[in-house]
């Protein structure tokens, strides 16, 4: 039986840096002041119904940082760290694996929702999130 395990302070950062990371990419897609306020919130509203592990890990201290210099710069780390955290979870808790990709898509794609519906870019960005996200192991 495979035991839910603590999660060191790094690993908390790496699934707080993806998630929070996840929305910054949506909300940057389609920028704008008004916008970045109604996405906030429906961040916010997404993320408060994480459990276990993935709530520990997103309600921990401050937020993540991440490049601010272009879309790229922050797709480097948040897509990787996206990743890193389903293999966390995986080895730590599997059981929140499945919860943690669910809260990330949700939170992606309530953001793109806020302002004015789902624009192409926004799309475009949930999409690389997703795949980020997907389980890397085929079928044995």
């Amino acid at each position: 039986m495979i035991m839910e395990q603590r999660l060191t302070d790094d690993e908390q950062q790496v699934l707080k840096t993806g998630a929070f990371g996840a929305v910054f990419l949506v909300s940057n897609a389609d920028p704008g002041v008004f916008a970045m306020i109604r996405e906030s919130f429906a961040a916010s509203g997404a993320f408060a119904g994480a459990s276990g592990l993935v709530k520990e890990a997103l309600s921990a201290g401050g937020l993540p940082r991440l490049p601010r210099d272009s879309a790229l710069d922050v797709e480097s780390v948040v897509l990787p760290a996206l990743a890193r955290a389903v293999d966390i979870l995986r080895e730590k808790s599997p059981a929140d694996v499945s919860a943690y990709r669910e809260l990330v898509l949700a939170a992606a794609e309530q953001v793109a929702r806020a302002h004015r519906g789902v624009t192409p870019a926004e799309q475009d960005a949930i999409a690389r999130i997703g795949a980020a996200l997907a389980d890397p192991v085929g079928p044995a």
